[in-house]
């Protein structure tokens, strides 16, 4: 069964969203599908959008004026420990799409970053998911998540 189109309100800040049904927060960022993100069926692989999801997440993340690079010259590094996709409508070559993403379950250790993808032409969701990360040092060794990204965590509106 398919969702039902995601209904939101810009809110004053650029690249955020309101949820009208829920209230939730989520960012917002647009991207094109190319023709190499599609399969010999025309829609577009279902693995690539793990691919849609890295970008909302480093979108958001950059926004939010904590990127990745700066998390990794920190001496953090976040590595997906569990993904979780569900597919409801393809997307095909040239399509427009919207990526909604927004943190997630905090633990100790673990993070997570929900997902919502829909064709920015009427807003069907296509796809919807989640990525679950641990918190690693340089050697790889599991550590307490770090402050800047519990504040971005803690501060995000829900």
């Amino acid at each position: 069964m398919r969702p039902k189109p995601l209904l939101y309100e810009f809110l004053d800040q650029p690249g955020y969203i309101k949820e009208s049904s829920s209230g939730k927060i989520w960012h917002r960022c647009e991207l094109r599908t190319l023709y190499v993100d599609t399969d010999r069926s025309q829609v577009v692989y279902h693995a690539n959008y793990l691919k849609y999801f890295e970008f909302g997440r480093a979108s958001l993340m950059r926004d939010a004026a904590y990127p990745y690079k700066k998390i990794e010259e920190s001496g953090y590094l976040y590595p997906i420990i569990k993904t979780e996709l569900n597919y409801y409508s393809p997307l095909f070559y040239d399509d427009l799409m919207y990526i909604y993403t927004r943190p997630g379950k905090l633990e100790m250790v673990k993070l997570q970053f929900d997902y919502v993808i829909t064709r920015a032409d009427n807003g069907e969701i296509c796809c919807t998911g989640f990525t679950r990360h641990c918190a690693v040092n340089g050697r790889s060794i599991p550590v307490e998540i770090d402050q800047q990204t519990i504040k971005l965590w803690n501060g995000f509106p829900r």
